[in-house]
C-alpha cells in the first residue's frame, strides 16, 4: 500500500492507496479512538456496491454505524438542502464532538460530508474514502469543502482537512467509462502545471491507462495525490501556489454554472476550461507558442470536450459582468 502524507503541523494526515482496501478500514479507524457512533455519508449506487464491506469492516470494530444516503452522484444535490439533511441525520443519531463520519462516493459525497462535518458541533472529524477517479486524485485531498449556489459554484464551503484519505483503486473497475475519463481532466491538469514528464507518460500510456492497468492506476493516482499533497502542505488556505490547482477551473466552473451543473460532468467542464485558459496564456505571451495546441490534443486524445457551444461561453460572460 502506498503511503503520502500531507503535512500540515497538527493537522498533518495520511493518503492511503492500495487494492482491496475498503474492506480494511474498520481496522484503521480504530487507531484513531473516536467515540462507538459513526455515520457513513453516500448514495444509493455507490453504497449498493460498497457500503456493506464498510459498514461491516466498522461493526467488526466495535463501531455503531449510521448511514445516510443523498441522491446519486451529481453537483444539483451538493447544496445546503442536502447539507441540512445530513447535519439532521447526524443530529438525530447523536454523534458527539468526539465522532467521526465518513464519506463513500465521488466528489460531491466528499465536499458536502466534509462541509457538514465542518460545521456540526463546530467541527468533528471525518474520513475520506474517494471511489472515482477526480475524487481520488483530486477532491478528497486538500481540504477544500462546500456546497453550490445557483449564483456559483463552491462559493460557500470551509478549509476543513479530513484525518485520512482512504483510496481503493479496484472502485474504479466499476466506475461508467464517462466518469473515468472526466478524473482524467483533473489528473492532466497535474501534469500541465507542475510535472512535464508526467504529462508525457499520460500521452505515452494512453491506451494502457484507458485500459484500467493496474500498473498505470496505481501510478497516476499516486503522483496526482503526491503533487497536490506538495502543494497543499505549502499553501493550505490558497494564499498563494495553491491557486495553481484551479487551472481550468475558472471557466470550467462558470460552465457549470450556467448550464445548470447538469449538462457536463465536473471534469468535462475543467476540461474546456483548459484548453480556453491555455490558449488565452498563450496569446498573453505567458505560455510557449504550440504548448495549448499539445494541452488540447492531449485532452482530446482521452474522449474529453475542448469546447463548449458559443451560446454557453456568452453566457459566462454575462455572469463574469
Amino acid at each position: 500500500m502506498k503511503e503520502i502524507r500531507v503535512e500540515l503541523d497538527e493537522r498533518s494526515y495520511g493518503i492511503s492507496i492500495g487494492s482491496g482496501i475498503l474492506e480494511r478500514i474498520g481496522e484503521k479507524f480504530r487507531k484513531y479512538e473516536f467515540s462507538p457512533k459513526t455515520a457513513l455519508v453516500s448514495n444509493p449506487t455507490v453504497f449498493g456496491l460498497y457500503g456493506e464491506a464498510v459498514v461491516n469492516s466498522l461493526r467488526s470494530e466495535g463501531y455503531d454505524v449510521s448511514t445516510i444516503l443523498i441522491p446519486p452522484d451529481g453537483e444539483e444535490y451538493k447544496d445546503f438542502l442536502w447539507a441540512y439533511h445530513i447535519l439532521s441525520e447526524l443530529l438525530k443519531v447523536g454523534l458527539d464532538r468526539k465522532s467521526a463520519i465518513l464519506a463513500l462516493g465521488g466528489g460531491v459525497i466528499g465536499d458536502i460530508t466534509g462541509f457538514a462535518a465542518s460545521t456540526y458541533m463546530r467541527g468533528i472529524a471525518y474520513m475520506q474514502l474517494p471511489t472515482t477517479l477526480l475524487a481520488q486524485v483530486d477532491s478528497s485531498v486538500g481540504g477544500k469543502t462546500g456546497v453550490n449556489h445557483y449564483l456559483g459554484k463552491n462559493m460557500i464551503g470551509t478549509f476543513y482537512q479530513p484525518r485520512l484519505v482512504w483510496i481503493d483503486v479496484d472502485t474504479l473497475k466499476t466506475l461508467p467509462k464517462k466518469e473515468f475519463l472526466a478524473g482524467m481532466a483533473e489528473v492532466i491538469k497535474y501534469g500541465v502545471i507542475w510535472d512535464g514528464e508526467f504529462f508525457d507518460y499520460l500521452r505515452t500510456e494512453r491506451e494502457r491507462i484507458l485500459a484500467l492497468d493496474p500498473e498505470c492506476l496505481a501510478h497516476i493516482i499516486g503522483r496526482s495525490c503526491e503533487i497536490k499533497a506538495d502543494v497543499v502542505s505549502r499553501d493550505e488556505r490558497e494564499e498563494g501556489l495553491r491557486a495553481i490547482l484551479n487551472y481550468g477551473h475558472t471557466i470550467g466552473h462558470a460552465i457549470e454554472t450556467v448550464t445548470g451543473y447538469r449538462r457536463y460532468l465536473h471534469g468535462e467542464a475543467v476540461a474546456i476550461g483548459m484548453v480556453y485558459e491555455a490558449e488565452l496564456s498563450e496569446s498573453l505571451g505567458f505560455l510557449e507558442k504550440g504548448k495549448a495546441a499539445e494541452i488540447k490534443d492531449l485532452i482530446d486524445s482521452y474522449g474529453l470536450p475542448v469546447s463548449a457551444d458559443l451560446l454557453i461561453l456568452r453566457r459566462c460572460l454575462r455572469q463574469w459582468r
